[in-house]
């Protein structure tokens, strides 16, 4: 087999598990927090933080997959913090809202994150798009407008959770620019997760003592009423960091814009996936709000890209 054959193949397998893991990681979080009694988003959180900081360790120190880049100074670990902090927001709003909706209008409205990422770098850097790339955005917000008042299953709560979660995940994208912006203060995605990640622990466990009071003694008895249920959650924090990992890894052997493309794909993956498995009642109304704001995505990403 040529180079270039093994090369296509190894990315080929790259996505394919990068498509994997981080669908599989969502229906999981789906089965725990809504299908298995498994109540406890800050929990299930802070179990996905706790394999991220392990399994980066191991990757990093052990097995040397990126090399190991040191924090040089206060400032940059506060600010690492500070990330970590707005990370662990988004990840929880997330795993709540998934307990009140169905993955496939979970998705469609996380396809929003361009919107809020133009919208919060406008705010904070002041940086200016053409109003082309500006206009193609406005489909983006009407499909998921189309798509909340063609869902059966539509919780408000649910959805406040969502674009809260969805928010948070732009303002951390937008922050770690701001923050992480100087030559040496740069980390790469891997050995900012293994920083970031028992930070987040560190934040996530005493909300989960707290707001989550009797999480060990229900997860115990889960553990002893389903036989998989330990299974699964370990199988689930695996997958979450894999989806770190692999997205890593595949935005290292591809492009941005491949990335962009295969995360738009991704998510149209993930919805008839989910239907499929969880059965959930979908409108012709909101496929076609879901369809509108994928395409606002990807229109807007082509004007970003022609009119930069």
């Amino acid at each position: 087999m040529s180079s270039s054959k093994k090369q296509a193949l190894f990315i080929a397998s790259l996505i394919i598990l990068w498509y994997s893991s981080n669908i599989g990681v969502l229906l999981l979080n789906k089965l725990l927090l809504s299908n298995y009694g498994f109540r406890f988003p800050i929990f299930l959180t802070m179990c996905h933080m706790s394999a991220c900081a392990i399994l980066s360790y191991l990757s990093i120190v052990f097995f040397k997959i990126v090399p190991l880049q040191v924090v040089k100074s206060k400032p940059q670990l506060l600010k690492i913090a500070a990330l970590s902090v707005v990370f662990c927001g988004s990840v929880v709003g997330g795993n709540i809202s998934l307990r009140y909706l169905p993955v496939s209008f979970n998705q469609a409205v996380g396809a929003t994150t361009p919107f809020f990422t133009a919208v919060f770098a406008y705010l904070m850097t002041f940086k200016r798009e053409a109003w082309v790339t500006y206009g193609a955005l406005v489909p983006v917000v009407v499909g998921v407008i189309i798509a909340s008042g063609g869902e059966p299953g539509f919780h408000l709560f649910g959805f406040i959770m969502c674009i809260s979660a969805t928010a948070a995940r732009a303002f951390k994208s937008v922050l770690q620019g701001i923050l992480l912006s100087s030559e040496g203060e740069k980390l790469n995605s891997m050995n900012l997760l293994l920083y970031m990640s028992p930070i987040a622990v560190l934040v996530l466990l005493p909300a989960a003592l707290i707001m989550e009071p009797n999480v060990l003694d229900v997860t115990l008895e889960l553990g002893r009423k389903h036989k998989y249920m330990w299974l699964l959650l370990l199988l689930n924090s695996t997958m979450a960091y894999s989806a770190n990992l692999t997205n890593f890894l595949v935005t290292k052997h591809t492009s941005p814009l491949t990335l962009q493309v295969l995360g738009n794909a991704k998510g149209a993956v993930a919805v008839v996936i989910s239907i499929f498995i969880f059965r959930n009642p979908v409108t012709f109304v909101g496929i076609a709000g879901y369809s509108m704001t994928v395409l606002g995505v990807v229109a807007y990403g082509e004007a970003k890209r022609r009119f930069r």
